[in-house]
């Protein structure tokens, strides 16, 4: 026996790669105690089409599982087959994920310690780079009938228990295994079953503390991975430990894809205003930097505030700031970098007068544009260049834009709809409201340029037609 428990061995073919939207088309397990081995291999009706690319990897067609039994039907007895069994599989999160959300959907609780035989692999072949199944068979030379079918895959991954076994010795396995098993320690607070539950989908999660106040909130790719890193008792930062210490609650919103959990988790930080969220809240001071032009030619920066002026509208305007001191103190820079008058660009008092040095003359770090001996359009073209890099964009196109994510598996979309840099509403997959009445946002321009300067793999732009109605369902 090579583990102290018995053994799942588990492998599922699927309609694709979503834990929650796509479904089971085929189980195989094998059953290990000690010298005794079952196997269990069944195809599945997953109740929904098996897509064209699924079909030609695993061989499993459309019409093959159309007669096979529903898995609610083969839910109990699986599960009684599964109980109190270490759960084995390659990539072991996908395959545990699904057969959880399965026993879920037929009204059962399923709860099992899980071995990745991925990770395992890293650990105990640190010398090589790739561990996929593919890789394993080759370097193992593992003999199986049917890649990419659920028994093979499963037999698989038994050969390779059984390969290293003979080639490293049992024990070292067995330890590489039970470090592997060591899971983070959970928070007093918390219910070991609720984070058990957490997907490996992309999206945004919560953190509560006592009353339910909101803590965190954070986005990820990976949700189970990010949350657990947070409990992972080798905290980098003191708010890691803070946040550890007070969660009391965990929930989470799946999204399609990274776009979507980053845009998600700025509109709940600036809503939600959790505790441990300094940064993305929403600023009621947002402010940015616009020239004017006086009698003598000279240009002079005024400070404009996102609640009188709206940004997405506005042309030149120079930087996006939290507040006035943080642009003043941006112009005290630029005022230093390239010998600028401060009494020009108002940041010394209003009591300097017409004609009259400003203090930074005086001590050599102006040109002298406050006191006559700098020409207005120089001292013009040197506050345009240190300004440049400030500029904000202007909105590069004629409407309103959508930024278009797809899932690569079950093709399924969702539209994230923009105008002037303002955020309008999503509409797709786990629609939201369109906002009617759009306010220009810090961490909305900041990501949609960021964006548009370098596009997220698995979307698109699509601009929208002048007359589309806004409102209207997107097309899946």
């Amino acid at each position: 026996m090579l583990f102290e428990k018995p053994l799942a061995i588990v492998d599922l073919e699927t309609t694709g790669g979503h834990v929650t939207r796509d479904r089971i088309t085929e189980v195989g397990v094998i059953l290990i105690d000690g010298d005794r081995v079952e196997r269990i291999e069944t195809l599945v009706n997953p109740q929904q089409p098996i897509p064209a690319f699924i079909e030609q990897m695993t061989g499993i067609r459309n019409e093959m599982v159309a007669g096979a039994p529903r898995f609610e039907t083969l839910a109990e007895g699986l599960l009684e087959k599964l109980q109190g069994r270490l759960f084995v599989a390659h990539n072991a999160r996908f395959d545990y994920g699904f057969l959880k959300n399965e026993f879920k959907r037929a009204g059962l609780r399923f709860q099992a310690e899980v071995l990745c035989t991925v990770k395992l692999s890293r650990r105990l072949y640190p010398q090589h780079y790739k561990h996929n199944l593919d890789s394993l068979i080759a370097r193992h030379g593992l003999v199986l009938a049917d890649r990419h079918r659920a028994m093979a895959d499963a037999e698989a991954v038994w050969q390779f228990l059984q390969s290293a076994a003979g080639e490293l010795g049992e024990t070292t396995v067995i330890e590489a295994a039970r470090h592997l098993l060591a899971r983070p320690s959970v928070p007093p607070g918390l219910d070991q079953e609720v984070v058990d539950s957490l997907p490996d989908v992309p999206g945004v999660y919560f953190f509560y503390g006592e009353n339910d106040l909101p803590l965190y909130v954070g986005k990820s790719v990976n949700l189970r991975s990010r949350v657990m890193s947070h409990f992972s008792g080798d905290h980098a930062h003191n708010k890691e430990m803070r946040i550890a210490q007070q969660v009391r609650r965990i929930d989470w919103r799946e999204t399609l894809g990274e776009f979507g959990a980053i845009l998600l988790e700025a509109q709940l930080i600036k809503s939600m205003q959790p505790i441990h969220n300094v940064r993305g809240r929403m600023s009621k001071d947002l402010c940015s930097i616009c020239l004017d032009t006086d009698e003598d030619g000279l240009m002079r920066p005024r400070i404009v505030y996102a609640r009188d002026v709206d940004f997405g509208r506005t042309a030149d305007l120079y930087g996006l700031f939290r507040s006035q001191r943080e642009a003043k103190k941006a112009l005290t820079d630029m005022a230093q970098a390239h010998e600028l008058c401060q009494a020009t660009l108002g940041i010394e008092g209003s009591s300097v007068r017409k004609g009259t040095p400003c203090f930074g003359f005086q001590v050599r770090k102006c040109k002298g544009v406050c006191a006559g001996r700098e020409a207005p359009m120089q001292h013009n073209m040197r506050l345009m260049t240190a300004l440049a890099r400030l500029r904000v964009k202007s909105w590069p196109f004629p409407g309103p834009v959508a930024v278009v994510e797809t899932d690569e598996v079950s093709g399924a979309t969702v539209e994230h709809v923009f105008d002037r840099w303002c955020y309008l509403g999503s509409r797709g997959h786990d629609s939201e409201a369109f906002d009617t009445d759009p306010s220009f946002d810090l961490e909305t321009y900041r990501l949609l340029a960021a964006y548009l300067k370098k596009p997220m793999a698995g979307t698109s732009l699509r601009l929208l037609e002048a007359d589309e109605p806004l409102f209207a369902p997107a097309s899946a």
